[in-house]
C-alpha cells in the first residue's frame, strides 16, 4: 500500500509506522474542517452540521487553503458528489480551484503523485 488517507494526525504527510519500523506507507492526512459533509450534509434534528450559508463554506475553504499555501504545505479538501456535487453546490468547488489557480504555483495532484513526493522528501 502506497498510501492511506483516513487518519488526521497532522497537517503534513508522513510515513506509517508499525512498531516504531517505516512502513513505506504515506499517509495524507484528512480533517474534517476540509470535508464539504462537515458543512453540508443534512442533519435529521441540525444538531450535528453547523448553521452556514454556502458562502460562509467557501470562506472555510478560502482560508483553509490560503493557510496551507503560506506554509508551503498540503492543501487537501474532502469532497463528496453526493454533498457537493449539486447544481446549488458545485460553484462552491469551482471558486476555490479558481482562487488556487490565481496563484500560479499551486500544484494540483493525485493521492498517488502527493505520496511519491512526500516518501521523496522523507
Amino acid at each position: 500500500m502506497t498510501y492511506d488517507t483516513s487518519l488526521m494526525a497532522d497537517d503534513s504527510c508522513y510515513e506509517l509506522l508499525e512498531n516504531e519500523e517505516p512502513t513505506g506507507t504515506i499517509e495524507i492526512p484528512v480533517e474534517w474542517i476540509r470535508d464539504d459533509a462537515t458543512y453540508l450534509w443534512m442533519s435529521p434534528d441540525g444538531s450535528l452540521r453547523p448553521n452556514l450559508s454556502l458562502d460562509d463554506v467557501l470562506s472555510v475553504f478560502i482560508r483553509e487553503f490560503e493557510g496551507a499555501y503560506q506554509d508551503a504545505e498540503l492543501f487537501q479538501l474532502t469532497l463528496h458528489p453526493h454533498v457537493v456535487g449539486y447544481r446549488s453546490r458545485i460553484w462552491i468547488v469551482e471558486e476555490l480551484i479558481r482562487c488556487a489557480k490565481a496563484k500560479g504555483d499551486v500544484w494540483f495532484a493525485t493521492h498517488q503523485q502527493v505520496a511519491e513526493r512526500a516518501a521523496s522528501c522523507l
